[in-house]
């Protein structure tokens, strides 16, 4: 059905276009046209997003989050065992995090494509040793791939994955093979004040995403654009970029406004960032977290 439609829509357009050349059916055929595409218009408003689809496993739940005084609970934690990155046991855990001990934000790049493309993403440190990653991806139902082009029409709904690192960083850095992709992680330098506004605002995202869910969007509502509105909390935040569509680019215009370590040269910084020998000799133990940041640059 969507194909026959999506052909006669295009046949009519034609049409039209043909009737612009027509001195007496110019009007008629731009009266059509505008009304065809209003018809379009009213049906694409007329999609939802929804939370009740047949997703795919590593979609397949949504984090959310209970408050008590400083004490957060995310629900729902991603920690899967993987084997390949198709083969996996599904795991979940909760865990209480207090924001008084919350005191550090990085940011970690994962490369695929080229150097103009990364998926962009934020974990959070807790007292030095807990911390917990927040990847704002599409959310893909069974047998549905990812397409840049799809993200534009409603395809996806939004999803905040809450996860463990061994988890999301894991399965880059030690399980995709096709492409490997080159995982970067930056310490970002900021206030726990600064740190604490940005996670209560992820978190109110999230919960809000479990009760209102979102379309995605390839432009307007993607990995690295959110991350740079929750940024908005705090007055210093950067200014809008191109850097910020050129995701690879990110770590760049961190560096030129004093968000990273500025005194090496940002060349020696993005080399000494790169964690995938880290993560792979860190394999899936419970001191993962602390290993991939052995010898980074504060």
């Amino acid at each position: 059905m969507r194909a026959t439609l999506a052909s006669a829509f295009a046949l009519a357009s034609l049409l039209c276009l043909a009737g612009l050349f027509l001195g007496r059916w110019r009007r008629r055929a731009f009266t059509a046209y505008l009304v065809l595409f209003a018809i379009v218009l009213w049906r694409w408003q007329a999609i939802e997003p929804s939370n009740d689809r047949d997703w795919q496993p590593e979609s397949a739940r949504l984090a959310y989050a209970t408050i008590d005084g400083e004490r957060i609970t995310l629900h729902n934690i991603r920690n899967f065992e993987y084997r390949t990155e198709t083969d996996f046991t599904p795991a979940y855990y909760d865990k209480t995090f207090d924001l008084r001990s919350l005191d550090s934000v990085d940011v970690v790049t994962s490369y695929w494509m080229g150097p103009a493309i990364a998926h962009v993403f934020l974990t959070f440190g807790f007292g030095g040793k807990d911390h917990v990653a927040i990847s704002i991806e599409a959310r893909k139902e069974r047998g549905e791939g990812y397409s840049s082009v799809r993200g534009f029409f409603r395809q996806y709904e939004l999803h905040y994955v809450v996860a463990d690192e061994r988890d999301a960083i894991g399965v880059r850095t030690n399980y995709r093979r096709d492409p490997p992709e080159q995982v970067y992680l930056y310490r970002l330098r900021g206030t726990p004040e600064a740190a604490r506004r940005v996670f209560l605002d992820y978190v109110a995202e999230i919960n809000r995403l479990k009760e209102q869910p979102e379309f995605y969007n390839t432009l307007t509502t993607n990995c690295t654009s959110n991350i740079w509105l929750h940024s908005r909390v705090n007055p210093d935040h950067l200014p809008y970029s191109w850097k910020l569509l050129a995701s690879g680019h990110v770590p760049e215009l961190l560096y030129e406004h004093g968000k990273l370590d500025t005194r090496l040269p940002f060349a020696e910084l993005q080399r000494r960032s790169l964690i995938n020998p880290l993560a792979v000799a860190a394999g899936d133990g419970e001191d993962f977290s602390r290993r991939i940041r052995q010898g980074l640059p504060q």
